[in-house]
């Protein structure tokens, strides 16, 4: 089973900063702080499907393991995360 089964996670994306001049002219046009590393997403269902899956006793073994291993490449103090609802614009 994998971790995404166990927190029942629809899809897991990470996306990476490029290393690239375009970064920095966006950056530098807008006055904006630098950017980080890269972004990480987790998929759900619900909010509902979220709590449920991380309420688990797997779920919460695993959150436990994650956070963990997360120490190992993730500064928190200068990292942010959130819940976010997908608004498809046409």
């Amino acid at each position: 089973m994998s971790n995404a089964d166990v927190m029942g996670a629809k899809k897991y994306v990470q996306s990476l900063t490029l290393d690239t001049p375009l970064n920095e002219g966006l950056r530098n046009s807008r006055g904006m702080l630098p950017e980080f590393d890269g972004v990480a997403e987790v998929w759900f269902e619900s909010e509902e499907a979220l709590i449920a899956g991380m309420s688990s006793v797997e779920g919460q073994k695993l959150s436990a393991a994650l956070l963990e291993d997360e120490g190992n490449f993730v500064d928190h103090s200068k990292s942010s995360a959130f819940i976010v609802k997908e608004h498809e614009l046409s």
